[in-house]
C-alpha cells in the first residue's frame, strides 16, 4: 500500500533506507500494517476489510471526518489484551525494518479500555509489547498518551487516570488527538497541568486542521513542549518566531497532511516556509498504512522539499533526537549511531 516515493536517486533513497532514526509522531492503531489489520479484522469480523484490495480501498479518506470515522472503526478491532500486545510489538516489527530504533508512539487508552479490557490489562500488554520489541527488535518504545478530544472532558479525566493513577513504564507525555474545531486546547487544562505537576511533558495536536490560534492556545494554556503537526504556523511569522526562539520542535507528518487534504498536494507543504523561518521540526508518518506510507518515505519527501543531500537528511535525523523525551545518555548513543552511519556511507560511496 506504499505510495511511491518522490523523484530521488537511488544512492540517497539507498542512504535513507539504512539511516538510523527516532520517529515522535506516529499512532499505535493507526501504524497497524495492513496484514495486522487484516488478521484483527478476521478475528472480530465486522465492517473493516480483511481482503488487502478491499482494505486499500477503505482506506481512502474523503477528509478528516470520514478519518476519524475509519480509524474509530480499526479501534474497534482492538478488543483483547492479545490484540493490544499484538498490535504494538508488529509495529515495532515494521519499524525495526526502517531502521527506527526510539519512537514515542501516540496510544489513546480511552478507545480501547473497557470493561472486558480493563485498564490493568491493557497497560499490562502494551508494557509486555514494549520491553519484547527493545529485546527481539533492538526498537525503544515510549509512550504519549492522548486525549481523544472529540469526546470531551470524560475522556480527558479517564485518560489523566489511566496515566497517573497506574506505574506505566515508558509513559513521557500527554497529548491531545482528534478535531481541533470546536475543542479549544484550553478546555483539557487541568489534565494537562496534573500531567505536567507529575512529570509528563505536553505534546498536543495543534494547527494541522485549523489555524494559528490553536497553537497559541496549546503553548499558552498547555505549556506545550512540542507540537503535533503544527503546520499552521507557517501562516503566522510572530509564532514561526516564537518557536524557533523557545525551541519548540513540530512533528510534521506531509504525507498525512496531504491524504486528509489539510494541504492540496506536497507541491505546496508548508514545510520549506517553516524550515526556512529556523522553526525545528521532526518528520515522521502519523498514521503511516493509513496513508501509504513509511519513515523512509517521508524522509524522500522531506529531502525533496527542501533540497536535501545525505547530509541534510542526516541532519534531519539528528533533529528528532534532539527533540526526543529521553535522557541525554541515550540522546548522545543514538546520535552517535547516526555520526557512525554517515561516517561510513562517505568512506564508501
Amino acid at each position: 500500500m506504499t505510495s511511491p516515493a518522490p523523484d530521488v536517486n537511488p544512492s540517497l533513497a539507498s542512504f535513507v533506507a539504512g539511516l538510523p532514526k527516532a520517529e515522535l509522531h506516529v499512532h499505535q492503531v493507526g501504524s497497524a500494517s495492513p496484514r495486522i489489520v487484516a488478521q484483527l479484522a478476521e478475528r472480530h469480523p465486522g465492517v473493516v476489510p480483511s481482503d488487502p484490495e478491499a482494505l486499500a480501498a477503505y482506506f481512502r479518506f474523503d477528509d478528516f471526518a470520514h478519518f476519524i470515522s475509519i480509524y474509530l472503526d480499526v479501534v474497534k478491532l482492538v478488543e483483547t489484551a492479545e490484540d493490544v500486545r499484538l498490535l504494538t510489538y508488529e509495529v515495532a516489527r515494521d519499524m525495526a525494518a526502517q531502521q527506527i530504533r526510539y519512537a514515542e508512539l501516540t496510544v489513546t487508552p480511552y478507545l480501547s479500555v473497557t470493561p472486558e479490557l480493563p485498564a490493568e490489562a491493557f497497560l499490562e500488554a502494551i508494557e509486555d509489547a514494549r520491553t519484547g520489541a527493545e529485546r527481539d527488535l533492538g526498537v525503544k518504545l515510549r509512550w504519549i498518551f492522548d486525549i481523544p478530544a472529540d469526546f470531551g472532558v470524560p475522556a480527558a479525566e479517564m485518560t489523566a487516570s489511566i496515566a497517573l493513577d497506574h506505574h506505566v513504564p515508558g509513559l513521557v507525555g500527554l497529548g491531545i488527538g482528534g478535531s481541533e474545531d470546536g475543542f479549544p486546547r484550553s478546555m483539557f487544562v487541568e489534565q494537562f497541568d496534573r500531567a505536567r505537576a507529575y512529570g509528563l511533558h505536553s505534546v498536543p495536536h495543534a494547527g494541522e486542521t485549523t489555524g494559528p490560534a490553536t497553537i497559541w492556545d496549546a503553548i499558552e494554556n498547555l505549556g506545550a513542549e512540542r507540537i503535533e503537526h503544527g503546520i499552521a504556523a507557517a501562516q503566522d511569522p510572530d509564532l514561526m518566531r516564537y518557536l524557533a526562539e523557545n525551541d519548540i520542535t513540530l512533528d510534521v507528518c506531509p504525507t498525512s497532511n496531504v491524504a486528509l487534504k489539510v494541504v492540496p498536494d506536497l507541491e505546496h507543504h508548508p514545510l520549506p516556509t517553516l524550515v526556512a523561518a529556523g522553526v525545528p521540526v521532526s518528520i515522521n508518518t502519523d498514521d503511516p498504512p493509513m496513508f501509504g506510507t513509511d519513515l523512509n518515505r517521508e524522509y524522500a519527501v522531506a529531502a525533496d522539499l527542501l533540497g536535501l543531500d545525505q547530509a541534510g537528511v542526516a541532519r534531519l535525523a539528528r533533529a528528532a533526537v534532539d527533540g526526543a523525551f529521553v535522557d541525554d545518555v541515550y540522546k548522545t548513543e543514538l546520535r552517535g549511531e547516526i555520526d557512525a552511519y554517515v561516517a561510513e556511507w562517505n568512506a564508501t560511496t
